[in-house]
């Protein structure tokens, strides 16, 4: 069925836009002129009557433009509207003109007709999998089979927003070091290939033998203002590198381990993997999934191959009647903190709750800990710009000081 873009006048006189589906503009005229809106102009965009590689090849067009936190606020808008007795096909065609985005927009419209044919919300949800995680899609799956589906949005509400929460605080701290980090290598960068150059050549034009640091700092500036494309080439390379290396499973792997194995950095990983492990079992588990198929979906949301091997591996020995706590503490990659308070969780049948303290625990030991780094790194990155900025001073400075005790 085609989809049409539309300008409208309501009862009011207001001018709305939106989209909706029909058979032709006619009809498309006619629905909108039934709900009490007049068309302005109308518009077909794409007819969603397609196969599904074609469903999906539209979804990739549009994924570029929906965001993490375009699904959550929707999430947390259909959890509202069926709470408050819409059908889901209802509260799903009235969300679709307050999205921002056109592609989402499109992307519901296509989920609401794909409903209306009779296939599931997960299914059709399904379609999207760049839009929709394997996580977001069972949950939905095991809500429309219990018959809670308004409980799991909502809890798919708060996972994601707790989610998107924790990554702007976490860019927030970053943002400020990371400004001053660019600002310092810009001006270092003009001050090396345009102030420096200039001030060489009126000591070459001198004479004067000059003093280690300043033969130093002329050669580096030379050397920079040569050959700075070369670093920029370099910059890029590796960039594109990992990037290459990150698309082979080998490649994911080490890099990975190396991630793991930093000093400070790698228990940070390690705790945000664990902290998104433990929020979404716990979710998962709340929701009527099985243990086995619960821990099948989070070990492709960790975000670490490592970490991912090893709740495969602790999944078998969960399936051979093992207990989870137990089967993860064979891995030896799993802080002990996490591995008690889920033992304490099974012997206790809260394993649910205790799931999410753990995620709790140690999201706020990351943000702790980011707050803690950055507000150590300001100090430490003014001193070492002071000290750049005072050598390449001190090496202009002493060629002139030597030149005025030659003229006395």
């Amino acid at each position: 069925m085609p989809v049409y873009e539309y300008t409208a006048l309501d009862m009011k006189g207001k001018t709305v836009s939106g989209i909706i589906d029909a058979e032709s503009s006619s009809v498309a005229r006619q629905k909108l002129r039934s709900s009490r809106i007049f068309p302005v102009s109308i518009k077909e965009t794409y007819k969603t009557s397609v196969k599904k590689e074609s469903r999906f090849s539209v979804s990739l067009r549009s994924f570029a433009r929906v965001k993490p936190a375009e699904v959550s606020i929707m999430t947390r808008q259909l959890a509202t509207l069926m709470s408050a007795g819409f059908p889901l096909v209802t509260a799903i065609d009235t969300l679709i003109p307050q999205t921002g985005s056109q592609g989402f927009k499109k992307v519901l419209a296509q989920i609401k007709d794909s409903i209306v044919e009779g296939n599931s919300f997960a299914a059709s949800l399904s379609l999207y999998p760049g839009i929709f995680p394997p996580l977001y899609i069972n949950m939905v799956s095991a809500g429309e089979t219990s018959g809670t589906l308004e409980t799991v949005l909502e809890r798919l509400a708060d996972i994601t927003e707790k989610q998107q929460a924790l990554k702007t605080r976490i860019k927030t701290a970053l943002a400020y070091p990371v400004l001053m980090s660019c600002m310092g290598v810009c001006v270092l960068f003009f001050l090396m290939t345009f102030i420096v150059p200039t001030i060489s050549g009126i000591f070459a034009d001198m004479g004067q033998t000059l003093p280690p640091s300043t033969r130093f700092l002329i050669k580096a500036s030379s050397v920079l203002k040569s050959y700075w494309w070369v670093l920029f080439i370099l910059i890029f390379s590796a960039v594109v590198g990992i990037q290459t290396v990150k698309k082979t499973k080998k490649g994911r792997y080490l890099l990975d381990k190396i991630i793991l194995s930093l000093p400070i950095f790698g228990k940070l990983a390690k705790k945000l993997a664990v902290a998104r492990f433990t929020r979404t079992l716990g979710s998962l588990l709340e929701n009527g999934v099985s243990m086995m198929a619960a821990l099948d979906i989070v070990k492709n949301i960790v975000g670490n191959m490592l970490i991912a091997d090893a709740i495969a591996e602790a999944a078998k020995d969960v399936g051979k009647g093992q207990g989870l706590g137990n089967a993860l503490s064979a891995a030896d990659i799993f802080p002990n903190l996490s591995i008690q308070m889920i033992q304490v969780g099974e012997q206790s049948g809260e394993l649910e709750t205790m799931l999410k303290k753990i995620a709790d625990v140690f999201e706020n030991e990351v943000e702790s800990s980011i707050l803690s780094m950055t507000s150590l790194l300001e100090p430490i990155m003014i001193l070492v710009m002071g000290a750049i900025v005072g050598f390449i001073i001190i090496s202009i400075c002493l060629p002139i000081l030597e030149m005025n005790k030659l003229i006395r």
